[in-house]
Parts: structure tokens; C-alpha cells; sequence
């Protein structure tokens, strides 16, 4: 089944009065290029999560948000009141030594250094045994929005080869009387420009034989019928994404030479209603996983 590189996917959950809230969502990029946006405190842990996201997720531009909230009032400054009363008594004996007034001391204490300390407590490994459930619970939300977008791709690839496969027997059709045309027009031009009795008429057909061979088109018209087939039988297979860029790009070369090999305005403008559906189906591969 395929699935898709962009998806969203999100989970919460509650431990020790804390809110955990997780947010993981992604668009197509070539590899594993992941932003993790949580609390400085949960950064020792960041490695493992970076791992698990990239064997979980496998590719995309990939998003993950944390948010710890929690429900009891928390002071996350705390004032070294020791190392300030320090500071105080020196400002005060600095002023008594100069003669001066000490303004508004507290002000200038606490922009001296170890006064104001910002400490957040790392998180236990209970706590992230919590939140990486919570994460677990999102990547799974996660893959089933890539799931089902990738059933809608699975969709439309469907209907846009089917539209290249009719194209292909249309081909077939006007294929069959293309070379008998060909060499009438030729022997026509000929007759018309040197005479009906002019030209070696046995050296004509051998030319004409290497000529058609040249234009020959069941080579191609057998190949692309089988990339066509090979492209629905790979959609089956999972993370097929790259695959199925590959199987188009093949569609692609086996189209062109048709167009450029069919010396038929018939066959032409077929050869570009089938280049309109590989183009649509092209930038769809990009995003699946």
C-alpha cells in the first residue's frame, strides 16, 4: 500500500498535573530532514527520539512538537538570596566610602551574576516513558492521515495510467495502417518530383525497408505497456515512493520515442495527452513515501 510523505497526526495525555501535548506532522523532502521543537529539559533525550522518528517515519520533512503544561503553580526563578545580601552589603560600604547615596539597590543586585537563577529540573525517565507514549500514540494518528492520502494517490494514479493505457491502444489502432501510408506518401513525392518511371523501384523497398525499420514502434509499444503494469503492481509494495519515480520516469522515455519515432500527427497528439497524465502522475510520485 502507498502512502504518503505528508501527513499530520497529534495525541495528549496527562502525568504527575502535567499536560503532555504532541504534534507531528510532514511534507516531502528527498530524506529523514526532522525539526523537533520540546523543552530544553527533555534535550538529553533528543537523540533517541531523532532515531525513532527517522525508523518510524522513514522520509519527509518532518515537524515534532512537545508541550508540557503543568497544573500547579511553579516558580521557574529562584533569587540566591545569600549571594545578594553579599552584594548588598558591598554596595552599601562602596557607598559610605564615596559619600554617595545607594539608589535603588535591589534594581542593581539583581543584575549581578548567580543572583537570579533560571534552573529547569531535567525530566526522570518515568516522565519520558510518558511522553514518548504520547509520541507513539501521535505517529500513529500520524500514519493514518499518510494512509489515507496515500489511497487517494493510489486513486488517481489508477485512473491517470488507465487514461495512458487507452491512449496506448488508440496508438495500436492508427499504428496498424501508419507504414502503408508512409510509403505511399514517399513513392507519391517521388513519382510526383522524378516520374513514374525514374526510380529503381527494388532499390526504393530496401530503402523503404530501413527506413520503416527506423520507425518501427511495437519495441516501444511493448514496454511501455509493461512499465504501465509495472507502476500498478508497485503501488502494492510499501515505501515505494522512489521506485515508482524511477517506473515513471521509464513511461516517460518510452512515450517520447514514440512521439518521436511516429512520423503521424495521429499518433502525435495522442503522444501528448499521454505526456499530460505522466506529468500529473510524476509530481504525485514525489510525494509518496
Amino acid at each position: 500500500m502507498i502512502r504518503s510523505m505528508t501527513g499530520f497526526g497529534k495525541a495528549s495525555t496527562e502525568y504527575n498535573n502535567k499536560a503532555i501535548n504532541v504534534e507531528v506532522r510532514s511534507l516531502n523532502s528527498k530524506g529523514a530532514d526532522i525539526n523537533i521543537r520540546m523543552s530544553s529539559s527533555l534535550r538529553n533525550f533528543e537523540l533517541e527520539l531523532r532515531n525513532e522518528l527517522s525508523r518510524q517515519l522513514e522520509r519527509g520533512k518532518i515537524d515534532i512538537s512537545i508541550y508540557i503544561e503543568s497544573k500547579d503553580a511553579e516558580t521557574p526563578v529562584e533569587i540566591n538570596a545569600d549571594m545578594a545580601k553579599a552584594y548588598h552589603a558591598q554596595l552599601k560600604a562602596l557607598a559610605a566610602a564615596l559619600g554617595e547615596p545607594l539608589n535603588d539597590p535591589i534594581k542593581h543586585i539583581l543584575k549581578f551574576p548567580d543572583v537570579l537563577k533560571n534552573e529547569k529540573k531535567e525530566a526522570d525517565v518515568n516522565e519520558w516513558k510518558e511522553i514518548k507514549n504520547c509520541v507513539d500514540l501521535a505517529i500513529i494518528d500520524f500514519n493514518k492521515f499518510r494512509e489515507k492520502e496515500g489511497e487517494s494517490l493510489r486513486i488517481d494514479f489508477n485512473e491517470r495510467l488507465g487514461k495512458i493505457g487507452v491512449y496506448l491502444e488508440e496508438v495500436k489502432k492508427l499504428d496498424v495502417t501508419r507504414m502503408d501510408t508512409i510509403k505511399n506518401r514517399i513513392k507519391n513525392n517521388l513519382q510526383e518530383i522524378l516520374g513514374r518511371d525514374k526510380y529503381d523501384e527494388n532499390r526504393l523497398e530496401q530503402e523503404l525497408i530501413y527506413y520503416i525499420e527506423k520507425l518501427d514502434l511495437n519495441e516501444e509499444k511493448v514496454r511501455l505497456k509493461t512499465h504501465l503494469d509495472y507502476f500498478l503492481t508497485t503501488m502494492l509494495e510499501d515505501s515505494a515512493g522512489r521506485k515508482l519515480n524511477f517506473i515513471g520516469q521509464e513511461i516517460g522515455r518510452e512515450i517520447n520515442t514514440i512521439g518521436s519515432k511516429a512520423n503521424d500527427a495521429g499518433i502525435q497528439k495522442l503522444v501528448v495527452l499521454m505526456k499530460d497524465e505522466l506529468e500529473k502522475i510524476k509530481e504525485q510520485t514525489n510525494n509518496v513515501l
